[in-house]
């Protein structure tokens, strides 16, 4: 009878206090406030190089070196835009780009991914041998490359031409690389398995089962490549001997010196203009990837 009187009393004790809930609401408030603010702070601080670049680009040399620095946009933005299509073919030259930096992130997206589809997917002998050699190359700097390649260019004679940009960058290691590592984990092999039951080729397994899952992964090596023709500078340089026929980050190194000394208010606001067709790929590429993301969360 005692037992049984101190265990109902056990029972009856109440349980530990804890930590109020109104506490630990402020606390997670707190938390979250701080974590705005850091990321708030980290945005600001990616974000300042573009606003000086603008704020540059609307000032003129001397107020761009005075002391202290302006920090609130000038008025001659149009006065440095108007001697920047009289220094360079502006337009040509970006054309020129648009051409190449397109051309090669399609090649590059089909060739790549077609190639990762293989070697993450499929068994066949030289597989691990392959995918060395293309490791080895991928570790390679591409200034090596350079005067063989050049070499190569001359001999098919297609120096001077956009061509000798695009056909070499067709394929990189490191796009397949990428892709096959997204791949092994984002197609499963019981989708393969059914599109095979259902009489699918090689061809239709890629176009139909492969793309559809990896659309994340190939929207990110588009944006990578984009951004990578775009502003390669070394290679047109050498591969483009006419000047009147280069791409924009060749025409724009041309303004240095062209008014004896350099105006770097004109050279800003070149860019400036430069940026925004990376801008609008990076926010299309974004999108893509935060709706195939949110649609596989979905799923």
């Amino acid at each position: 009878m005692a037992t049984t009187t101190q265990a109902e009393a056990v029972l009856a004790e109440p349980p530990p206090a804890g930590p109020a809930k109104g506490t630990r609401i402020r606390g997670d408030r707190r938390r979250g406030i701080a974590l705005h603010v850091s990321l708030l702070f980290g945005v600001l601080l990616s974000a300042f190089p573009f606003y000086w670049a603008v704020i540059m680009s609307t000032h003129t040399s001397t107020e761009i070196f005075s002391y202290p620095p302006k920090l609130l946009p000038g008025s001659h933005f149009g006065e440095n835009l108007s001697k920047l299509f009289d220094s360079i073919d502006f337009f040509g030259s970006m054309l020129n780009s648009l051409l190449v930096a397109v051309s090669v992130t399609f090649l590059v997206l089909f060739f790549d991914s077609l190639a990762a589809f293989v070697f993450a997917k499929f068994r066949f002998p030289g597989r691990r041998t392959l995918f060395a050699m293309m490791m080895a190359i991928f570790m390679v700097p591409a200034q090596l490359a350079a005067i063989p390649q050049f070499v190569i260019m001359a001999k098919l004679g297609w120096i001077g031409s956009m061509t000798s940009l695009i056909v070499p960058a067709a394929a990189n290691a490191f796009g397949i690389f990428w892709m096959r590592q997204y791949m092994k984990g984002a197609i499963h092999d019981e989708l393969l398995d059914a599109s095979k039951i259902d009489g699918a080729g090689f061809l239709r397994q890629y176009w139909h089962v492969a793309l559809p899952v990896v659309r994340p992964g190939l929207a990110f090596l588009g944006i990578f490549t984009f951004m990578g023709q775009w502003n390669d500078y070394a290679w047109p340089l050498i591969a483009l001997t006419n000047p009147d026929n280069v791409t924009l980050q060749v025409a724009l190194s041309q303004l240095n010196g062209v008014h004896g000394t350099t105006d770097y208010g004109m050279v800003m606001t070149g860019a400036v203009l430069a940026l925004v067709p990376l801008l609008i790929v990076f926010a299309i590429g974004a999108r893509q990837i935060i709706a195939d993301l949110g649609k596989g969360a979905i799923r």
